[in-house]
């Protein structure tokens, strides 16, 4: 079975089949199709598929044109997962979301694998990308799929290779962000990098799963420990009237042994806010507190309450209370130049001020309905941007700094300007950091 599929593999003759068509699904059929790979797509969202298949893109920095450009080159997508059989090379790109209690959900893991062991077949090799915890391939994903009566190595590979997408980044690609690959046996270890190296540069082969795993949750808990980090600096800095923008600045040109990270209205997306508690769920099997990543995140998710307050202290300053002020939220996505809403710290912020009794109004041009706030304070639909309506407002709080804001026009026009990303200087009277 290895060797067969190795050779279909390295002559580009099987077909791939991504489960899972979204941020990670999408950029990794586009790649497999680039080289020459039939390629199928799953997803249980009947209107991701439609929308698909009319070549309509439902992701705002991937344009239709790339969709289509799919469809010209006989990709499939389809809601059949009796299908999973065509497939040679199956990669999972499910959600792994957290529960209201902050423990892992990996009901999308589990019910994919129930599923694919309904499917699988002898020659196939099953990856996962979804980020977890150290372990969730062997003790979730492998005794479902033994299911089957399948022997893993013999009859079936199954490797865990962790996304790395950066969705809106123009600078890496898929082919050129090097992939971590690591198998549960030495021939699940060859099948996997034979599989990614057909579209990626560099391959970074580890000696295991877990390994694999326990590598993207360092790699998203170092970024979440140190913008935890410059949020509490952040605070403290605006207590001490120092400007920590101009501190990030300044620490930044030393050419070794700083990077800079920058602090912001809290975190969003699917991975930092989200893939730090994995591993701190995880540890409490082991009788270990990580208190690092668990301070961090206490740290980053109350940053939200403090550009509340900082919101109440300046509409104070202009003679005005929360209460009945029309404030203007600039971004709804968690980060600039996308549409992704996940974890965006924009919610948060809006529920409160509207608790507050604030009148809140949105621009966002990547998210031109957000219907999931439907209480009276929120108008549910992106406005627009002008002179005269920057004046009909209290407060313009800007959230996302996305490029396509005319920031020359907001810092002029606007009453009051709240900025939380740093993308204004102390210079304008009418500006205060968020």
């Amino acid at each position: 079975m290895k060797e067969k599929l190795l050779s279909k593999l390295h002559k580009r003759e099987s077909t791939i089949g991504l489960i899972g068509l979204g941020y990670v699904g999408i950029p990794l059929a586009r790649r497999f199709l680039e080289v020459g790979f039939k390629t199928i797509g799953f997803d249980v969202d009947t209107k991701k598929i439609d929308l698909l298949k009319k070549g309509e893109s439902y992701i705002r920095h991937i344009p239709d044109s790339a969709f289509s450009q799919m469809l010209e080159s006989g990709f499939e997508a389809t809601g059949d997962f009796s299908r999973i059989s065509e497939a040679d090379a199956l990669i999972v790109c499910v959600p792994t979301p957290l529960t209201k209690h902050r423990d892992p959900d990996l009901s999308y893991v589990t019910d994919t694998a129930e599923t694919l062991a309904q499917y699988i077949r002898p020659g196939q090799v099953i990856s996962l990308e979804s980020t977890t915890y150290p372990g969730t391939t062997e003790e979730e994903l492998l005794p479902r799929l033994e299911q089957s009566g399948l022997t893993v190595g013999k009859d079936f590979f199954l490797v865990y290779s962790p996304e790395r997408e950066d969705p809106g980044n123009s600078k890496y690609k898929t082919q050129t962000i090097p992939k971590v690959c690591g198998g549960h046996t030495a021939a699940c270890h060859d099948i996997g990098i034979a599989l990614y190296e057909q579209i990626v540069d560099e391959i970074v082969p580890v000696s295991s799963t877990p390994t694999a795993e326990f590598v993207k949750l360092l790699e998203n808990i170092h970024r979440a420990v140190n913008i935890g980090l410059v949020n509490e600096l952040k605070i403290l800095a605006d207590k001490m009237d120092i400007d920590i923008f101009e501190v990030i600045k300044a620490a930044a040109t030393k050419p070794f042994g700083f990077t800079a990270y920058y602090p912001g209205p809290g975190l969003g997306g699917h991975c930092i806010p989200v893939d730090p508690f994995y591993l701190s769920w995880k540890a409490k099997e082991f009788d270990h507190d990580v208190r690092f990543i668990e301070l961090a995140g206490e740290i980053n998710r109350s940053m939200p309450d403090y550009v509340v307050s900082k919101v109440t202290w300046a509409l104070n300053q202009h003679q005005k209370s929360v209460k009945g002020s029309k404030i203007l939220v600039l971004g709804l996505a968690y980060k600039k130049n996308i549409d992704d809403m996940r974890e965006s710290p924009s919610i948060p912020l809006i529920e409160s001020l509207g608790e507050l009794g604030a009148e809140l109004t949105y621009c966002d041009p990547y998210v031109p309905s957000f219907t999931k706030i439907t209480a009276d304070y929120f108008n549910q639909n992106s406005t627009e941007i002008t002179r005269e309506i920057l004046l009909n407002f209290d407060c313009t709080l800007l959230v996302t700094d996305h490029d396509c804001f005319d920031y020359e026009l907001l810092q002029s026009a606007s009453k009051l300007l709240v900025d939380t990303r740093g993308r204004y200087d102390k210079a304008h009277d009418n500006v205060v950091r968020g």
